[in-house]
C-alpha cells in the first residue's frame, strides 16, 4: 500500500443520504445535505502516488456565489468546475443531486485495482467476461492472461464493460464481492451520494453518486500515477496476445478527441437512463480544473466552455 495520505479539503456542504453496500432510501434526480464536519487541514498542490484507502479531497462548497456566472442554453442535470488542487468551486449546478453515472463508475474500479493489485499482475478472460453488455474492449480472448496495465487501459480508454468483469474477478474472485469493496471504499472515502452495482455501471438501477462525490474521485484517480499516465492518453498501442500482436485503444474523452489544450484525463459515461456524463481535467501555466458534467447534451463542448472560462479567472 502506498504510504503517502491524501490531505482533505474542507467540505462546509454536500451530499448526504445513502451510503454504499446497501438499499439508499433516495430516488436519482433528488438533493440533499448533511451537517459539515469539523474544519480540515487543506494541503495545496498535487499530491501523487497517494494511499488509494485514504479519504479523497473534498470541495469547498460554503460559498453562497461562485466566481462563475455560466447558464447554457440546454443545461446539464448536474455540474461542477473546480480547482484540483485547492478545492476551490468556480460554478455549480445542483452538485448534490443524485443521478445515474453509466461507466463513470469505473473510476472506483480503477481505484480499486491499484490499490489491490500490482502492474505485473495477470488478468484471465474468463466467459464471465466476454458475456459483457456494452462497450468494450472487444476481442479479448478466452482462456488467455493478459497484463493487467494492458486491461486498465481498456477499462479506461474504450470504456470496456469485458476489462471491468475480469478486472473485479481477478481483484475479488467474483464481481458479487468486488462490488462490496467498490461500496465499501465508497463509505470509506465518506462519499455519500455513491452507491454501486456493478463494476461498469452498464445497469443504472442502483448504481449512482452525485457531482460533489465525482469531483473527488477525479482528484483520487489523478493522484494515482499508474492511472493518471492511461487517463491523459488519446490512443494506446499495447501487445496483445491476438493476431497481429497488438492492440489499438482510443480515449471516448472529448476533449482529448478534440485536442482541447493541457487535457489530462479523466473519464466518460453514457447510458440511456444517465445521459452523456463527462469528469474530465486539464492544466495550463500550473493550475488544474477539473469539470463533472451529468446528462449534459453536449458534454465536450459544455466543458470547454467551463475551463475556458475558468483559466480566464487565473490570469
Amino acid at each position: 500500500m502506498l504510504a503517502a495520505a491524501v490531505a482533505a479539503l474542507v467540505l462546509a456542504a454536500g451530499c448526504g443520504g445513502s451510503s454504499g453496500g446497501g438499499a439508499t432510501g433516495r430516488s436519482a434526480g433528488t438533493t440533499h445535505t448533511r451537517p459539515a464536519p469539523a474544519p480540515l487541514q487543506i494541503a495545496n498542490g498535487p499530491v501523487q502516488a497517494a494511499d488509494p484507502a485514504a479519504p479523497p479531497l473534498r470541495l469547498k462548497l460554503e460559498a453562497t456565489a461562485d466566481p462563475l456566472r455560466v447558464r447554457f442554453h440546454d443545461q446539464p442535470r448536474s455540474g461542477l468546475l473546480f480547482d484540483l488542487d485547492t478545492g476551490e468551486v468556480l460554478w455549480r449546478r445542483l452538485p448534490d443531486r443524485v443521478l445515474p453515472i453509466a461507466s463513470l463508475t469505473k473510476m472506483m474500479t480503477a481505484l480499486l485495482v491499484v490499490k489491490r493489485e500490482k502492474p505485473t499482475a495477470k488478468v484471465m478472460v474468463t466467459k464471465e467476461a466476454l458475456a459483457y453488455k456494452g462497450s468494450a474492449v472487444g476481442v479479448l480472448p478466452r482462456g488467455k492472461r493478459i497484463k493487467l496495465e494492458t486491461m486498465l487501459n481498456g477499462l479506461l480508454l474504450p470504456s470496456g464493460n469485458d476489462a471491468a468483469i475480469a478486472l473485479a474477478q481477478r481483484v475479488s474472485g467474483t464481481v458479487a464481492k468486488f462490488v462490496r469493496r467498490m461500496n465499501e471504499q465508497a463509505r470509506a472515502f465518506g462519499l455519500s451520494c455513491t452507491h454501486y452495482t456493478s463494476p461498469d455501471g452498464f445497469e443504472d438501477a442502483g448504481n449512482h453518486s452525485c457531482a460533489t462525490d465525482l469531483a473527488a474521485l477525479a482528484r483520487a484517480v489523478l493522484d494515482q500515477p499508474r492511472l493518471a499516465r492511461i487517463v491523459k492518453r488519446r490512443r494506446a498501442v499495447l501487445p496483445f496476445p491476438i493476431k497481429g500482436g497488438r492492440i489499438y485503444l482510443f480515449n471516448n474523452n472529448p476533449l482529448l478527441r478534440t485536442g482541447y489544450p493541457g487535457t489530462i484525463g479523466v473519464k466518460t459515461g453514457f447510458t440511456n437512463a444517465a445521459g452523456r456524463c463527462l469528469v474530465a481535467a486539464a492544466q495550463r501555466n500550473g493550475r488544474r480544473l477539473g469539470v463533472v458534467l451529468l446528462h449534459s447534451p453536449d458534454p465536450g463542448r459544455q466543458a470547454r466552455v467551463l475551463l475556458d472560462r475558468g483559466f480566464r479567472l487565473g490570469r
